[in-house]
């Protein structure tokens, strides 16, 4: 029975991101340096594939410090900590490596800055992120106001409208920021806003692919996890793009192949945090029923690399 003819179009750049890949690295080489078991507070990135090979390999997933013992090394997540986790681990001299990424580290550092320099926050974000979460943290209560849409602009209640700067979640739709920050700029033409882009170069790539990609396609498959907001974004971006079926999938295993039914063309892409070789096992799922053509659909060439932390590079 011959298969039917349909081209895959894979976005590039897609999957890992330079904090996601450093961020999996750091646990791995604290394994390797203080053995099993490693305690890591959240996910330390959002994709279960991941966090089930590391557990594996003698992680140990808690939510909060308080779930750790004192005398095992604990890691921070990649999305970042409120200032006061830290400071507990300190506290009770527990060894700590923190594997925030360097770009979410970024912004909170220009929050501080702010703050040093009399400036009231907003963020742009999603509630209960844990991205969100940690940056809030890093300033006192009611220092950082959340808004997620233009609306929330609109009602925000601010101390004083002259003294106002704003940063931004990085893995955000660079579209709908960009409608946020109009709305705060023409609300507080005074706000501040970040040197650079906050949005992280990762994010922004991966949307422009799937804008490239989006009108060729008949419909759109991002391999990244429910939790992950760079992933979800990419569905909405794609959508908005002009590909009228846009879905998430965690594995190969999670295609509705009857909504991909008559189908010729199809975009695949992955969320920061998914590695290769989920996207792998998509594309040996189509060879396996279509008669296959790829096409890469490449809009930039990312060479980015981040350090590990000092305490996982120093001879033990």
């Amino acid at each position: 029975m011959t298969r039917p003819p349909v081209t895959l179009y894979l976005a590039a750049p897609r999957g890992f991101c330079a904090g996601v890949d450093r961020a999996i690295k750091i646990v791995e080489m604290a394994l390797e340096r203080w053995g099993a078991p490693v305690y890591v507070r959240h996910e330390i990135v959002h994709n279960k594939f991941v966090v089930d090979g590391l557990r594996d390999k003698g992680a140990v997933f808690v939510e909060e410090l308080s779930d750790c013992p004192d005398d095992r090394p604990v890691i921070f997540s990649a999305h970042g900590v409120p200032k006061s986790v830290p400071k507990a681990a300190e506290a009770r001299q527990m060894v700590f490596v923190d594997a925030t990424c360097p770009l979410v580290s970024k912004v909170h550092i220009e929050a501080q800055r702010h703050a040093e320099n009399g400036l009231q926050m907003i963020m742009i974000g999603h509630a209960g992120h844990p991205e969100t979460v940690g940056t809030m943290g890093q300033l006192p209560e009611g220092e950082v106001l959340l808004v997620e849409t233009p609306q929330d602009v609109a009602t925000v209640a601010v101390r004083d409208p002259e003294r106002l700067a704003y940063v931004t979640q990085t893995t955000l739709s660079v579209d709908d920021t960009a409608d946020v920050v109009a709305a705060l700029k023409a609300r507080f033409p005074r706000i501040v806003g970040p040197h650079k882009e906050d949005i992280c170069y990762a994010t922004t790539n991966r949307q422009e692919a799937v804008k490239a990609m989006a009108p060729k396609c008949d419909a759109m498959l991002v391999v990244g996890a429910p939790n992950s907001s760079n992933s979800k974004r990419l569905v909405e971006v794609g959508a908005r793009a002009g590909c009228d079926y846009a879905q998430l999938v965690q594995r190969a295993g999670d295609i509705d192949w009857r909504a991909l039914d008559g189908i010729t063309s199809i975009g695949i892409t992955a969320g920061a945090s998914a590695p290769e070789v989920l996207i792998d096992e998509v594309i040996a799922a189509f060879e396996a029923r279509f008669d296959v053509t790829r096409e890469l659909v490449e809009t930039a060439v990312e060479n980015v690399e981040f350090k590990v932390p000092r305490v996982l590079r120093v001879p033990a």
